[in-house]
């Protein structure tokens, strides 16, 4: 993810264009909060990345809470979709389309340093606040019926085995995908996600009918 730059306040381009300003004020708040958590972002920072004054924060929102729950319920929520929902809606073959989404992990250091921002935001907030609990929930729902639904599918097409539970599959897929994200953002070392990588991977591979995994190893 790309850190938002800063831009002067009160600029004529933000203040005639409302929707752009509430765009600027979601991406700095999504950028702060993912650098030091909901709890510890600091408004003025907010501010200075945005471009934008205090009245037009408030303009757009009543206050810091409603805030945050904007920036999980629009930039959080897009980019879960994106990363996750679209491709495996419709996908050609489910197993593929998530192999390609986890070996895509990014492996920045800056991006392994700061872990994934759905996961940090629900470990701060959902003993915290009831508001944030339930949108994280939400986001990892719509997670998981991506994941499940496209296993569904794949079992109704026959690339799927038929003797997994899907929904229980994809619970064991996301946990043990975010297992290896925080551990490596506790460890620093890209190397225990690309073990991670390599790890689910196979699960993946394991989840195709014994026929296609033999033609897949074939084209190995």
């Amino acid at each position: 993810m790309s850190a938002v730059k800063k831009r002067s306040r009160g600029s004529r381009a933000t203040s005639r264009d409302p929707e752009r300003t509430r765009g600027l004020l979601l991406q700095a708040a999504f950028q702060e909060i993912y650098r030091s958590g909901y709890r510890s972002a600091d408004l003025e920072a907010i501010l200075d990345a945005a471009g934008v004054t205090k009245g037009a924060l408030y303009y757009h929102f009543d206050d810091k809470e409603a805030l945050g729950y904007a920036v999980l319920d629009e930039v959080m929520l897009g980019d879960l979709h994106q990363k996750w929902v679209q491709p495996l809606r419709n996908a050609k073959n489910p197993i593929d389309a998530l192999v390609r989404i986890v070996q895509s992990e990014s492996l920045k250091r800056e991006d392994i340093q700061r872990g994934c921002p759905l996961l940090n935001l629900s470990q701060e907030m959902s003993g915290l606040d009831e508001g944030f609990r339930k949108r994280t929930a939400r986001l990892f729902g719509d997670w998981h019926d991506a994941v499940a639904g496209a296993l569904r599918d794949g079992q109704k097409r026959g690339l799927v085995r038929n003797d997994i539970d899907a929904n229980e599959t994809a619970t064991f897929l996301i946990a043990t995908f975010e297992g290896y994200v925080v551990l490596t953002k506790n460890s620093q070392d890209p190397r225990l996600m690309q073990s991670g990588q390599r790890r689910v991977s196979g699960h993946l591979e394991s989840l195709r009918p014994a026929r296609s995994r033999k033609r897949v190893a074939g084209r190995g």
